[in-house]
């Protein structure tokens, strides 16, 4: 049995074909996803969505690429995540890659979210790209280690990785780590504890080895397990395990 522990099947170009997906879900064995928010004037939608469906859940957030959109609160977020269906905070963090300074709007509405997380006692959901440093620093600073969460489709150093690790993260990988031009990744997927695994699939986005291109969908991250294992040179039954292991150990307010 599998799980996608980040996609976003609200969005449109999945969500316009959700009876598909929930069948080749079914069909691949991928037994739970989890969709995540990036904002919160959508967030009704995603609600909406994952209602009927006993093995979709949702988080609440706002995702640091959304410039011109509503900010969060922490007592916002809060109130939010009491919804039976929410089981994480996010996703958020930093993204200095399409951005450029100044970004202090970005750094708090991180600092919120990790507040919430706290406050709330939800797992965070972060995304990271060119700005580990301050992502990791602020995680220290607003005490993310004390609830602990996922970096999510993580493309970073395995120095990175580790000091998330040592913050009570666990490092999720898509299907990024299937791409040729991708040997740091998959060495670091080589180096991952095994109990601090996730995998995910970020669809729409990303889709993995053999559908680079194509549409993706949680059905596709069996696809992930299947390069991680064959990288470490295990059972794909072994990395399936304890990705799911993980996933309703992080996100314990699911019922297994």
């Amino acid at each position: 049995m599998y799980v996608d522990s980040h996609c976003h099947l609200d969005f449109p170009e999945l969500a316009q074909n959700l009876p598909d997906i929930l069948a080749r879900m079914e069909q691949n064995r991928v037994s739970h996803a989890l969709v995540v928010s990036v904002n919160l004037p959508q967030w009704p939608g995603l609600i909406e969505l994952v209602a009927p469906h006993p093995h979709l859940y949702a988080s609440v957030g706002v995702h640091p690429d959304y410039e011109d959109t509503q900010e969060p609160t922490v007592d916002g977020l809060v109130e939010m995540a009491r919804a039976p269906k929410v089981v994480a905070i996010g996703e958020t963090g930093l993204d200095y890659f399409r951005l450029s300074e100044p970004l202090e709007w970005q750094r708090e509405r991180f600092r919120t979210h990790i507040r919430a997380s706290r406050k709330s006692g939800l797992p965070l959901i972060i995304h990271t790209r060119s700005a580990s440093e301050d992502t990791l620093r602020i995680m220290r600073e607003e005490g993310a280690d004390e609830i602990g969460g996922v970096m999510h489709c993580f493309t970073e150093s395995w120095e990175v990785a580790k000091a998330a690790m040592d913050m009570n993260f666990y490092i999720s990988l898509s299907g990024i780590v299937t791409f040729k031009k991708a040997a740091d990744l998959q060495d670091l997927a080589t180096r991952l504890p095994l109990d601090r695994l996730l995998i995910e699939t970020d669809s729409p986005y990303l889709a993995p080895v053999p559908y680079r291109g194509k549409a993706n969908d949680p059905s596709k991250v069996i696809h992930v397990a299947e390069k991680i294992a064959d990288l470490r040179g295990i059972a794909v039954a072994e990395v399936a395990r304890c990705s799911t292991d993980n996933f309703f150990n992080l996100f314990n307010k699911i019922e297994r």
